[in-house]
């Protein structure tokens, strides 16, 4: 088969197995579920130096793949949940 043509129905059938993820409640982009320390860092609005001091703390979790670090997003939203305070 021609490179377009093949390239055409790779096409359509992302196409369709997009629709049937869509109706089955998936959307696109999927959501990140694992974040690197500096967007971990971004999304708790902290410097990489005090999100690298709470992994070595053990306050926050992380997930290893070789020499790269993840934290889980749901571990940040937990962490987030158990230093809420409010002051009387």
């Amino acid at each position: 088969m021609g490179t377009v043509k093949m390239q055409a129905i790779n096409h359509n059938n992302s196409r369709d197995l997009k629709r049937v993820n869509e109706a089955q409640g998936i959307s696109y982009p999927l959501p990140k579920r694992l974040y690197s320390l500096p967007e971990a860092a971004h999304y708790l609005g902290r410097t990489l130096w005090s999100m690298r001091e709470l992994v070595w703390k053990g306050s926050i979790p992380i997930v290893r793949e070789g020499k790269r670090i993840f934290v889980d997003v749901s571990d940040l939203d937990s962490y987030i949940s158990k230093n809420k305070t409010t002051y009387i």
